[in-house]
């Protein structure tokens, strides 16, 4: 089973990223934090085989938490999806030299949320 961190502060959104990741075809445990802090208090204490992210949180923010993941030696190999109302060419580039191995921007389709998931564990596995 894939154990999956959704950081996001909006309760709604956490409730739709978890549903389009239930619907993965594969076995997931969600787990889910409503901010970076929460996030990093969680991290030490589970396993993850992939976090998704929100960028504009209070406390740490979704840059700051992808940048600590991917410092830290015991984090480094977990993938990251970043998912943000921050489209502009800028903000994605900026998530993914920070480390994250992709971008997402709010609204998607929940298909291309699985998508990217599916190809992240299938990489992550293998």
């Amino acid at each position: 089973m894939q154990t999956i961190l959704i950081v996001e502060d909006s309760a709604t959104m956490r409730a739709m990223i978890a549903s389009a990741l239930e619907d993965l075809g594969v076995a997931v445990k969600i787990d889910e934090a409503e901010s970076g802090f929460e996030a990093l208090r969680q991290l030490p204490r589970h396993a993850y085989d992939l976090i998704v992210t929100d960028i504009n949180m209070p406390d740490i923010n979704g840059l700051e938490l992808v940048s600590f993941v991917k410092r830290n030696e015991a984090y480094r190999g977990i993938p990251l999806v970043i998912v943000s109302t921050e489209g502009s060419e800028r903000d994605r580039e900026k998530g993914l030299d920070l480390g994250a191995d992709a971008y997402l921007v709010k609204p998607f389709e929940p298909e291309a949320l699985q998508d990217l998931v599916r190809s992240l564990l299938d990489r992550q596995a293998g």
